[in-house]
C-alpha cells in the first residue's frame, strides 16, 4: 500500500487536471529551446502526469520530501532515474540537469516561492522559461509592470531578465487541503538581456533601498546613498521626486550608473 505524502513546506496539493494541462500547454510551442523540464516540488504528481505526456520535452522532478519521492517512484515509473530527492534551493542545478538549457515548472510551496525564483535568477542563462503557481498576491506582484503600486523589488529584479505574464487564477477548492487564498499562474520568458549595463551588485542595492521605503520619493528613500556620492543631484531633481514603483528597469539602470560614475563624498546635505 502506497501512503500518500503529507503536506510539507506549506504546500497544498493540486487535484485539478485542467489547471495542470493548461500549465503544461503554456510550456509548449513557446519557441524557446529546451529539451527538458524540471518540476520543483511535484508532491503527488498532479502536474507531473501531463508533463510526462508532452512530446516536446523530457520531465525531471526534484522533491525534498521522502514520502513524496516514494509515492512518485511507485506511481510514475516513466520518470525512471529522473526523480531527485534534493532541496532545490540548495542544489547545484548542473548536478541535476547538466549544462543544457531547461525549463522550470511547479505548484510552488507558498513559503519558498519567491526564493525559488531567485534560484532561477541565479541560473538565468540556463533557464529560458518558467511556469509556476504562486499565492495570487505574489504572482500579481511579480508580473506587475512599472506604475502599479504592487510593482516592487521582486518585480524589478526578475523583469530585468524575464518578460513576465500573469496567465490565470486558480481557486482554493482545487487543492487538498484548500488554502485560504486564491493562487495565480505566471510565465517567465527569458528576454534578450545577457547582462545589465551597470554594476549588477549596485543595481540590487539601489532597487532594494528604493523600495524599503516605497511610499517615499527616491530623494528620501535613497537619501543615505545620495549622501555617499558627489554627483549633480539638482540636474536629476525630477527623477528623484518620483516613487520607486514608477521606474522601469532601464531607469533603475540609469539611476545605478549615476551613483557608479560619481565619486564618494560626505558633503551633500539634502
Amino acid at each position: 500500500m502506497i501512503v500518500k505524502p503529507k503536506k510539507h513546506l506549506g504546500q497544498h496539493f493540486l487535484n485539478d487536471k485542467t489547471v495542470c494541462t493548461r500549465m503544461t500547454e503554456a510550456l509548449e510551442g513557446t519557441g524557446y529551446e529546451f529539451k527538458s523540464v524540471l518540476e520543483v516540488g511535484p508532491g503527488m504528481g498532479a502536474l507531473t502526469e501531463p508533463l510526462l505526456e508532452s512530446k516536446e520535452f523530457v520531465t525531471h522532478v526534484v522533491e525534498i520530501d521522502s514520502e513524496s519521492v516514494v509515492y512518485l517512484k511507485a506511481n510514475f515509473p516513466a520518470l525512471g532515474d529522473r526523480i531527485y530527492e534534493k532541496d532545490f534551493l540548495h542544489s547545484d542545478l548542473t548536478d541535476i540537469m547538466g549544462t543544457d538549457s531547461f525549463a522550470v515548472a511547479g505548484n510552488f510551496p507558498y513559503n519558498i516561492s519567491t526564493q525559488i525564483l531567485f534560484k532561477v535568477l541565479e541560473n538565468k542563462d540556463q533557464i529560458p522559461l518558467v511556469v509556476g503557481m504562486f499565492q495570487k498576491e505574489v504572482a500579481v506582484r511579480i508580473a506587475e509592470p512599472p506604475g502599479s503600486k504592487k510593482h516592487g523589488i521582486t518585480s524589478v529584479l526578475l523583469q530585468a531578465y524575464y518578460d513576465i505574464d500573469y496567465l490565470f487564477t486558480v481557486p482554493p477548492e482545487v487543492f487538498t487541503p484548500p488554502p485560504k487564498v486564491d493562487s495565480g499562474i505566471i510565465i517567465l520568458k527569458r528576454n534578450q538581456t545577457k547582462k545589465l549595463d551597470c554594476d549588477e551588485g549596485l543595481f540590487k542595492r539601489v532597487v532594494k533601498m528604493a523600495f524599503n521605503q516605497r511610499r517615499k520619493t527616491l530623494r528620501n528613500s535613497l537619501k543615505a546613498m545620495i549622501n555617499e556620492y558627489d554627483f549633480p543631484y539638482q540636474e536629476y531633481a525630477e527623477l528623484f521626486a518620483r516613487r520607486p514603483e514608477s521606474l522601469s528597469v532601464q531607469e533603475f539602470v540609469m539611476l545605478t550608473n549615476l551613483f557608479a560614475n560619481a565619486e564618494k563624498t560626505t558633503n551633500i546635505e539634502l
